[in-house]
């Protein structure tokens, strides 16, 4: 029997018996046959969630990089690693061999070191989907650094808060960036985030757009040139199973975002396995996630999982839109995509166009349909089904977290029966469980509880950088000897499972995680703002917009409004970044409030989602009157 790769729902059920009744034996099988190690663990497993410490392959030395790509050099050392469609379709595709990646990441290792990088420093990576992005990554783990990404279409105050919370001593970016027919400024970008950051000494800028920049002397080094002076070996650093790899910051629903810190083995081993299954990867296929690395997604799903596998993996520069809606299509037939992985919000907004777009392409090499980023919905799942799929591609409707590392409940395609809306299955070894609000196991099924998983995964995140209490308090307060995912979730009769959303105060916005606490700080910065609320509501296109309720200190008239409301999405924009601007922003006098002061964002959420018919009680409020006031100017 395959423990690595399933082939049908019967031996899954096999495995996924095996994974939890003996987890430390399959997943030390997993490791043993399919990895490569300069030393074996001397113990496989040793957790308490009650600190919480979690500890895997304990005492085994590798370095990812020789698993992601010097052991395939002898078989494999041709093959198309990673293949680079960039933005604009005229450009030529860049196809980047496994022996081109070796060379291209110890230069750039080699790059690292002569800037002072060592064994655990923190590097800083704000570039947009081009190859140095996927390149810096595997640099970084070459050496050991510890590879902090950055979205690249984060503002420049949200770029300075990361890069001081793990205190990273480089910067890695590029002169600018293409989306579609815009070209993005990164530099300025950065060299604005890097007046408030003193701990960074140097500053590596890819040419991408060939603007012009201003390169700040002794600090700033165009990458090209050193990367052209640097040596094509580079010797891996030897890493132990538990040495951090990357942080990867996440929205919190308090305060300032979350660096989630994941290991070198465990990570590594879980994403390679998932990636296989999953994606039901064969050799020779050709896989395409269109997510960014920015995001825990392109991490595990674009450059390790794929990598771990010997796979070709394709890296896009663009976005759905651009020259028209029918890129996506243009680029599985251009490259016969076999495995195609995406967001709902990407689904939902190709749905509205005609289907000339999709049917002027030849989508037969599909083989796959994945979907990542947030529940998706029914329609959604038919038209992906109908007319990418053609009703022959399965959909595996993925779920999983920054914090997990990597996919957790999922179908497997051609072996799980899916029904739209449902992730259906945990994988092995994933123990999940629902919980009610008493903190009590829910046995039952066709009952909504919060998702919870009771027994820890490979890759799940250790703690977050520099505040392991903050961990603590996250995910293993809520209930006992349990990760708490802030998921809820429904099982079925059979033992599905569907995800209902979020149960705390974090919104998916285009499958982005929006914390609404850094959201209402920026808004609370406007002068005219005295108070404010964000709450989500559904979004044809996104799942979820944003609706914010804000109390000005002085009422001023409507014409005013219109500028406030521009001004507000302005500097959410500054702090956060566009992708947390707000859809509708309605002034009021009042929010509701318990008499403890806490804003009833129930209330609120009912009446951005038009749901006024059953408010609950609302006399026990400190101000009741309020919420009539609300419903009566409601957007």
């Amino acid at each position: 029997m395959s423990t690595y790769h399933i082939k049908h729902l019967e031996e899954y059920y096999k495995v996924y018996r095996k994974s939890v009744r003996e987890p430390e034996v399959f997943w030390e099988e997993i490791a043993e046959e399919h990895f490569t190690w300069h030393k074996k663990w001397d113990n496989v497993l040793e957790w308490d969630f009650k600190k919480p410490e979690i500890k895997w392959y304990q005492g085994a030395k590798l370095n990812i990089t020789e698993n992601c790509i010097d052991r395939h050099l002898r078989t494999k050392g041709s093959k198309t690693a990673i293949l680079f469609e960039p933005n604009n379709p005229d450009e030529q595709a860049e196809h980047i061999t496994y022996n081109q990646l070796y060379e291209r990441v110890n230069r750039f290792a080699n790059v690292l070191k002569n800037e002072g990088i060592k064994k655990g420093d923190r590097v800083c990576i704000y570039l947009p989907m081009i190859p140095e992005l996927a390149l810096s990554v595997l640099a970084c783990a070459r050496i050991g650094a510890i590879h902090s990404v950055v979205f690249a279409g984060f503002s420049a105050t949200a770029l300075s808060t990361r890069i001081n919370d793990s205190d990273c001593k480089i910067v890695i970016t590029s002169d600018g960036s293409y989306r579609g027919n815009k070209t993005i400024d990164l530099k300025e970008i950065v060299d604005e985030a890097l007046n408030d950051c003193p701990g960074v000494n140097s500053v590596l800028v890819a040419k991408r757009i060939n603007s012009e920049v201003t390169m700040k002397k002794s600090r700033d080094k165009w990458l090209q040139p050193l990367l052209d002076n640097a040596s094509i070996e580079c010797e891996p650093e030897i890493m132990d199973a538990e040495d951090p790899l990357f942080i990867l910051y996440t929205s919190g629903s308090t305060g300032k975002p979350k660096g989630m810190v994941h290991t070198t083995a465990g990570y590594m081993v879980y994403t390679a396995y998932t990636f296989k299954n999953v994606f039901n990867y064969k050799d020779n296929d050709i896989y395409w996630c269109t997510a960014d690395i920015g995001w825990i997604t392109g991490h595990s799903y674009i450059v390790y999982g794929p990598l771990a596998n010997g796979a070709t993996t394709v890296m896009f520069e663009g976005v759905p839109s651009y020259p028209d809606f029918g890129r996506f299509w243009e680029i599985v037939e251009k490259h016969k995509i076999t495995q195609f992985y995406t967001a709902p919000t990407a689904i939902r907004a190709l749905a509205k166009e005609n289907l000339d777009y999709i049917n002027k392409y030849d989508l037969s090499s599909l083989k796959v349909l994945g979907s990542v980023g947030e529940p998706i919905n029914e329609e959604a799942w038919h038209w992906y089904n109908d007319n990418i799929g053609k009703k022959k591609s399965p959909i595996v409707d993925t779920w999983w977290q920054t914090e997990t590392g990597g996919i957790l409940i999922s179908p497997l395609p051609y072996i799980t029966p899916t029904i739209p809306t449902f992730a259906s299955l945990p994988l092995p070894g994933i123990q999940p469980c629902l919980m009610d609000e008493k903190g009590e196991e829910i046995t039952a099924n066709q009952i909504d509880g919060r998702l919870c998983i009771k027994y820890p995964w490979p890759s799940i995140a250790r703690t977050i950088w520099g505040n392991h209490q903050r961990y603590k308090e996250t995910y293993f307060s809520a209930y006992e000897d349990k990760y708490f995912t802030g998921d809820g979730a429904l099982r079925d009769t059979v033992g599905y499972y569907r995800i209902t959303g979020r149960v705390d105060d974090v919104i998916i916005v285009s499958g982005h995680n929006l914390g609404t606490a850094p959201i209402e700080d920026a808004i609370n910065e406007h002068p005219a703002v005295a108070e404010s609320a964000v709450v989500g509501f559904p979004h044809d296109i996104k799942g979820n917009a944003l609706y914010g309720y804000v109390i000005l200190k002085e009422t001023g008239e409507g014409r005013l409004h219109d500028n406030l409301r521009k001004e507000i999405n302005q500097m959410i924009t500054e702090h956060i970044g566009s992708i947390a601007k707000l859809n509708k922003i309605q002034f009021t006098t009042g929010l509701p409030k318990t008499r403890s002061g806490k804003i009833m964002r129930r209330i609120l959420r009912k009446i951005a989602c038009n749901e006024t018919d059953n408010l609950g009680d609302t006399s026990t409020l400190l101000n009741p009157e309020v919420v009539q006031e609300i419903i009566d100017n409601a957007l």
